[in-house]
């Protein structure tokens, strides 16, 4: 094995402890982007970092305890999991329908040190929320979804969405807070295309924000972007932002945004288990290991074997063109940086934790369930 160094900080001396296919964190290198993610707004209160990315709690209490107090997430085990670490602020960034409005009230119950809040797009879910709010004899926050272009969920920024939040403010049970936009389709490699989209959604978004105002209600709340628009919206005062990836960021996100300068701070380890030819192996990472959404050749990258092709992947194993004469043997361990990295981690019980080149424990990822408690 070659010996550890600045630019083979990802090597495992101990590696053979160490069942494959693994997801392993690095937590030196994630509290070093908490670091910079701080270091990047002039206010650390506009900060509301998306938890679906890890969904753990011990990287959720690194962030309580720099400073951080507002959260965003996606489903209810990851609103729990955040509740468990008496996060102070919580949007669930999804409009809770059916079953899920009594699970979000039954949440809000059980973790009274934190204020949980969710989204709303019309108004057939808000009056069923806010009945069901009344029933529980709670108030509850809620944020209107704007559709600024993804058209995945929201409503379009227009004089329709001023109204909507103007029924919200006016039903018992809730209170309007503020405006949500998510701007995932936005993910231009270059920086200049992606402002030109993003001032086209941010005017939307300020077009209702002041609407409300002039229309005599509350100044709100604005909670709005993802990753690839967060240094646009960390540059213009009084938005909430809302990155994730950060904080372990992947090799789509460092090939794409370069202007980011994070740490990739988790990869997933796995073993060659079979030599089928001159060039061909086979090792431990099927799909049911890394995130497969991507074609192919776009799922993981291979930190000690960088030329390695992707031929075909199962459910359990991924076949590589290393090239003729690559020296791999029968147990072999590669260290693949995964491309999408939170659907990645979704796939995983736990993650083993490195630090200076050991393995020394591990840390559950405790909301990749649907349900914890609630």
């Amino acid at each position: 094995m070659t010996s550890p160094g600045k630019d083979n900080w990802y090597l495992i001396n101990n590696a053979d402890q160490l069942d494959s296919p693994a997801l392993v964190f690095y937590p030196e290198r994630i509290a070093e982007n908490i670091v910079r993610l701080k270091n990047s707004i002039n206010d650390i209160s506009r900060l509301r970092p998306h938890v679906k990315t890890h969904k753990n709690a011990e990287i959720t209490r690194m962030m309580i305890e720099a400073g951080i107090s507002k959260f965003k997430c996606a489903t209810i085990a990851e609103a729990e999991m955040l509740g468990m670490c008496k996060a102070p602020d919580v949007l669930l960034a999804y409009q809770p329908v059916g079953p899920k409005i009594s699970r979000f009230i039954g949440l809000i119950k059980s973790y009274p040190d934190t204020h949980f809040s969710c989204l709303c797009d019309n108004a057939v879910s808000l009056e069923a929320i806010a009945a069901a709010a009344v029933t529980a004899g709670l108030q509850l926050d809620l944020f209107l979804d704007l559709n600024v272009g993804m058209n995945r969920t929201g409503i379009v920024p227009d004089d329709q969405a001023v109204l909507l939040y103007q029924q919200i403010d006016a039903e018992p049970g809730v209170y309007a807070r503020g405006l949500h936009a998510y701007d995932g389709h936005i993910h231009d490699d270059s920086l200049e295309l992606r402002k030109e989209k993003w001032q086209e959604a941010l005017n939307g978004i300020l077009y209702v924000n002041q609407e409300i105002i002039a229309a005599g209600l509350a100044k709100p709340v604005i909670v709005a972007g993802g990753t690839p628009t967060y240094p646009l919206y960390a540059s213009f005062d009084d938005v909430e932002c809302s990155p994730g990836t950060f904080i372990l960021w992947d090799k789509g996100y460092q090939d794409a945004f370069e202007e980011q300068e994070y740490l990739t701070a988790a990869l997933v380890v796995t073993r060659v288990i079979s030599l089928n030819g001159p060039a061909s192996l086979t090792v431990d990472l099927g799909h049911k290991s890394v995130a497969a959404e991507n074609e192919l050749q776009r799922r993981v990258y291979f930190l000690n074997a960088p030329k390695a092709k992707m031929i075909g992947q199962s459910e359990e194993h991924l076949v590589l063109d290393a090239g003729a004469g690559h020296g791999f043997q029968i147990g072999d361990v590669l260290y693949g940086l995964p491309i999408h990295i939170c659907p990645t981690v979704a796939l995983y019980g736990t993650a083993a934790l490195v630090s200076n080149h050991q393995v020394k424990g591990e840390w559950k990822i405790i909301s990749r369930d649907r349900k914890i408690n609630i």
